[in-house]
């Protein structure tokens, strides 16, 4: 058999959680194929190449990646299920979340996109609980998020939710968004502890309120058709290791959160907690955001959720 030729790519910086789990997949598959598969990564192409994240798709359905990992956010228009996790405090713990995209949520994920695009899931990676950061003023309430300029993901229901609480929310690709941070052009962004810390935006945003609005779900994807073609061995070969990294990835990024807030510095950074009552502020502006995405999804995909 040829040797497998595979290559991932990411856009995320080298500590991320994601690019340590696709290191530990390259080590995986080649414990199992030794010098029968070459396995190359890129976890940074948005710096090394200057793609968009987006672009990771265009790559993947091209075949000049053969994996990438990508946030589920991006492809909710072509699946609407996968919207489940752009609804805001629909996820209240990573144990509910993982339950769900182990058993049937997961299977029909994987089934839609096998129907409906060219891709095949291999896993369900965490991206981690969302929090806002501004570097204008703590927010505990709605009414603190009004007239502030947030950086959105190129997400209608996402947007939907920051209009809700008042935000003016502007779609910037993840390669823009330190320099936009840098620069003024947006006031506030979301994103996990995880992603705030190491993309450096938390040096420009002295306020991070702990919000856990979104749970995070990427996306660990391969063209289809590449992966049929592949020998039954291969692919179960791949699959295992796959499990391996996810497992992985999963054990990181639940540790992150605490690591990230170990190193954060309180002279540089004020972390607020929302109490329930502020929390339940939130859920109330949205209520009726949730209220349409339920008949439009279907209260059998909530169920789904746990």
């Amino acid at each position: 058999m040829d040797k497998i030729e595979i290559s991932l790519g990411g856009y995320q910086p080298p500590a991320s959680v994601h690019n340590r789990a696709a290191r530990i997949l390259g080590r995986e598959l080649q414990s199992r194929f030794k010098e029968a598969v070459s396995y190359t990564m890129d976890g940074n192409m948005v710096t090394t190449q200057g793609v968009k994240a987006i672009d990771l798709l265009d790559l993947v359905e091209s075949g000049d990646l053969t994996l990438c990992y990508f946030a589920s956010s991006y492809l909710a228009d072509r699946i609407p299920e996968i919207g489940i996790f752009d609804l805001p405090f629909v996820i209240e713990s990573r144990e509910t979340a993982y339950a769900a995209l182990d058993g049937a949520l997961g299977d029909l994920l994987k089934k839609r996109f096998s129907e409906e695009t060219g891709f095949r899931i291999l896993a369900f990676w965490d991206n981690g609980f969302r929090h806002f950061s501004n570097g204008v003023k703590p927010i505990r309430t709605p009414a603190d998020c009004a007239g502030l300029k947030i950086r959105s993901m190129n997400s209608d229901l996402h947007q939907a939710f920051f209009r809700r609480l008042g935000f003016d929310p502007a779609f910037v690709d993840v390669r823009d968004l330190v320099a936009a941070v840098e620069n003024g052009t947006i006031d506030a962004q979301e994103n996990p502890l995880t992603n705030t810390y190491n993309f450096g935006t938390h040096k420009y945003h002295r306020y991070i309120t702990l919000s856990g609005h979104f749970f995070g779900m990427v996306l660990l994807l391969i063209q289809n058709d590449t992966f049929i073609r592949w020998p039954e061995h291969v692919q179960s070969a791949v699959i295992e290791s796959v499990d391996v990294a996810t497992q992985a990835q999963r054990g990181f990024a639940a540790a992150e959160d605490a690591d990230i807030m170990a190193v954060l510095d309180s002279l540089d950074n004020e972390i607020v907690h929302l109490t329930k009552r502020e929390r339940a502020a939130f859920q109330d502006a949205v209520a009726p955001l949730l209220a349409t995405q339920r008949d439009v999804l279907g209260e059998a995909l909530f169920d789904l959720v746990g």
